[in-house]
């Protein structure tokens, strides 16, 4: 059902847990082929995060490159090609295979997820930002050339007390807020709280090239 909260284009921390566990059931029946979203606790075993971890960025000679799963094996992208509805991640290096792990965090004060990731080649070595760049779909590129350090910033990740990067949360709610009254089947059917993460993904995804299926915003 939704909130107030949602009218406002944001979530309670309280909602961002209901939501986290239906996204969890969602992704993991929809995209049971790619590694699965979990839910980490911290270490006071009251907060927590969504992770995925390990995601295998493959190389292709095409503008796009392929998401998919470090399974046994590193599937061929020219013999088996994922349909265009799957998640994917932009990669222009046809050279080099990228593992990307990336974290949803609640952030209280803008009261919104906040996307959090880092990037490593296949010996562990972190990415420094300049070979992360080259990952990024175009027209993320181009916004970092506007203003670089408030669309992704390095800072602290709140529970591993690491540097990560993160997309900056300024505006979440507002654009949020306008999906959700743009969208009448969302307003009739009163599941905003279930659906903000599936929805909030399908757009901040879009930033470092991951695509939500279709089918995620049918099952619910």
């Amino acid at each position: 059902m939704g909130t107030k909260e949602e009218a406002q284009g944001t979530l309670s921390s309280t909602d961002f847990g209901v939501a986290a566990s239906a996204f969890i059931l969602n992704w993991n029946t929809v995209c049971s082929s790619f590694p699965p979203w979990t839910w980490v606790l911290s270490h006071h075993q009251v907060e927590g995060y969504l992770s995925l971890e390990n995601m295998l960025l493959s190389s292709t000679q095409e503008e796009h490159g392929e998401l998919s799963c470090p399974g046994p094996g590193i599937h061929s992208h020219q013999e088996d090609p994922i349909d265009v509805d799957d998640a994917t991640l932009v990669h222009t290096n046809p050279c080099k295979v990228h593992y990307y792990d990336l974290h949803i965090i609640y952030c209280n004060s803008y009261r919104v997820p906040v996307l959090y990731f880092r990037a490593y080649d296949s010996d562990g070595e972190p990415l420094e930002f300049d070979e992360i760049e080259k990952d990024l779909p175009a027209y993320s590129k181009k916004a970092l050339s506007d203003s670089k350090w408030t669309f992704i910033t390095q800072e602290e990740h709140p529970y591993l007390n690491r540097p990560w990067y993160k997309l900056h949360p300024c505006g979440t709610s507002e654009w949020m807020k306008l999906l959700f009254h743009a969208d009448d089947a969302l307003a009739k059917t009163g599941v905003a709280i279930e659906l903000y993460l599936v929805a909030w993904l399908s757009v901040v995804g879009h930033v470092v090239g991951l695509r939500i299926p279709f089918e995620m915003m049918k099952q619910l």
